[in-house]
């Protein structure tokens, strides 16, 4: 009888404890989710790369990667030069989307004609400080192996393994380099037929 009092009292203390606690705590939380809101006005991420050959680019994130071409944009030289992102000329860029709906992140391809641009180190993506990686989620991972086996990309390391349930990841590079992560499901699960 008396463990049972105890017992219900100490669930009582709990309970108290934890309201306690989730009442100083939420509002932190609530506020501090508040402040991020107010700081992206989208969850979107574009991310502008630069390539060798424009078309070689565009044609491994489309037809290989599954990307979609939406409408790119030029910026005449004035104004590239003036947000300092090129040094006295102009740029065009091919944008292709991740998906067809809503907002969708942007990966912006250009090419320089006639400039010398310089490889970054691309051998691990700890040689290079900077921007190392781009991770795509796909819905079947094990189609997009097939578009990469089909384009003649090659997965990295013993890639895909696993990562838990039905995800995998593979990593690949693109026509320029560039570290490719493929998380989707589908790679590992057993071959049809």
């Amino acid at each position: 009888m008396k463990i049972r009092c105890i017992s219900r009292r100490l669930v009582t203390w709990v309970f108290v404890l934890f309201a306690l606690i989730s009442w100083t705590v939420h509002p932190v939380l609530r506020a501090q989710d508040k402040a991020h809101e107010a700081v992206f006005s989208s969850p979107v991420l574009d991310i502008g790369i630069v390539a060798r050959d424009l078309e070689k680019s565009v044609a491994f994130y489309r037809d290989v990667i599954g990307c979609t071409e939406v409408k790119g944009f030029s910026a005449p030289a004035a104004f590239a030069t003036s947000i300092g992102l090129v040094d006295n000329m102009g740029l065009t860029a091919r944008v292709l989307v991740l998906g067809s709906e809503g907002k969708q992140s942007r990966i912006k391809l250009m090419s320089f004609a006639g400039v010398k641009t310089l490889q970054s180190d691309q051998s691990f993506i700890h040689s290079t400080l900077g921007f190392s990686y781009l991770t795509l989620h796909v819905k079947d991972l094990k189609a997009s192996i097939g578009r990469l086996k089909k384009a003649g990309v090659k997965a990295l390391g013993d890639t895909p393994v696993p990562l838990g349930g039905k995800q995998a990841l593979l990593v690949c590079r693109d026509p320029d380099g560039n570290f490719i992560e493929l998380i989707g499901p589908g790679a590992l699960e057993p071959a049809d037929g």
